[in-house]
């Protein structure tokens, strides 16, 4: 049972994974930089938030127990939502793809019942008690940026992911 809804859940997120690089392909590296909305993120921005913030932070660092993987981002004092200028959007989508298979790796054997390895002080009283609890709370965060990229899409180009032309 625990295997089917292992296996259930991560073909939810990787569909949702999935969704968030399908709907900016085509897009060139003006329009994955140009901000869009009012707030001023750009899609290569929330792509790598996504990378770092979620991927990497919710599962190597939370749920595996790995803390010094975000060492990076918390001591740099930079922000996930703006990738360096240097880095590509290609070099910003593979960082993604790789950290997304780092957490498929760990998640293949992983107990959907186990608290998380590791948990941050500056959450207050804020908690994750499973591992089933950080899947389903990566999962809500990757789709609802995946709706926010759907969204972005029809304002720079008018593409629709799921409205055939």
């Amino acid at each position: 049972m625990a295997d089917t809804e292992l296996t259930a859940l991560l073909d939810a997120l990787n569909s949702k994974r999935k969704h968030v690089l399908d709907i900016l392909e085509g897009l060139d590296e003006e329009a994955l930089r140009r901000p869009v909305l009012p707030s001023g993120w750009t899609c290569l921005g929330l792509v790598h938030h996504l990378a770092l913030d979620d991927e990497k932070f919710w599962f190597r660092a939370v749920a595996a127990g790995e803390p010094t993987a975000i060492e990076e981002i918390l001591g740099a004092g930079e922000s996930a939502w703006q990738p360096a200028p240097e880095l590509t959007a290609e070099e910003v989508f593979a960082l993604y793809r790789e950290e997304a298979e780092l957490a498929d790796g760990f998640l293949a054997g992983a107990d959907l019942n186990a608290p998380p390895a590791w948990w941050p002080d500056f959450f207050g009283d804020y908690r994750l008690d499973s591992l089933r609890e950080v899947i389903l709370h990566v999962i809500t965060e990757t789709a609802t940026h995946a709706g926010h990229l759907d969204v972005v899409r029809e304002l720079i180009d008018g593409r629709q992911r799921l409205v055939v032309p």
